[in-house]
């Protein structure tokens, strides 16, 4: 009896209407954390971002630790971001930079409520991977349009591989002579 009593206490003192009945003293906090992670995928969504890096400049690909890269600082109300970056080569910086701030920005406002007052973006380097991988393919359909599509030959072998298969060869000659012999 003395729980049904406790339960009914409990479920009557539980707000009936929750839009109304926030009162001042209920809160929502965000972890860092969950500030960083959301900040550092809508930073890696923008086109010409090539990924994030920390502040001694570890150069990590997109799908690493999302957090890594980004700094949060955190009010009630209120939030501030710095984000680490590595541009790709032959992007404009500061048209890559302003997205960046813009989508996380909104990326923050819109999930959390809270009002981004800053997003500094800090350029730690420039990545040419992008442009090396187009330099290859390039040079892959060069050289396919030359007619030069033979194997490549076949690697030199080290003097120790030549001095082993000549031991066996011997070896099995032997063996082969002392068969005969016996027949």
């Amino acid at each position: 009896m003395a729980v049904k009593k406790k339960e009914r206490e409990t479920a009557s003192s539980l707000p009936q209407n929750p839009e109304t009945d926030m009162s001042p003293s209920s809160s929502i906090t965000y972890a860092n954390e969950v500030i960083a992670i959301i900040a550092g995928l809508a930073a890696n969504e923008v086109e010409g971002i090539a990924g994030m890096c920390s502040v001694n400049s570890n150069i990590l690909s997109k799908n690493r630790n999302v957090t890594r890269g980004v700094r949060v600082e955190i009010g009630t109300e209120e939030a501030a971001v710095d984000l680490y970056v590595v541009v790709e080569y032959g992007t404009p910086i500061q048209r890559a930079a302003m997205d960046a701030q813009e989508n996380v920005r909104k990326a923050i406002e819109s999930m959390t409520g809270l009002h981004v007052v800053r997003v500094d973006v800090h350029v730690q380097s420039v990545s040419f991977e992008k442009e090396n991988s187009a330099l290859e393919a390039g040079a892959q359909s060069a050289v396919l349009e030359a007619g030069d599509s033979e194997p490549a030959a076949e690697p030199a072998k080290s003097s120790a591989q030549e001095a082993s298969e000549t031991v066996k060869e011997e070896a099995a000659a032997e063996k082969e002579n002392l068969t005969e012999k016996e027949v």
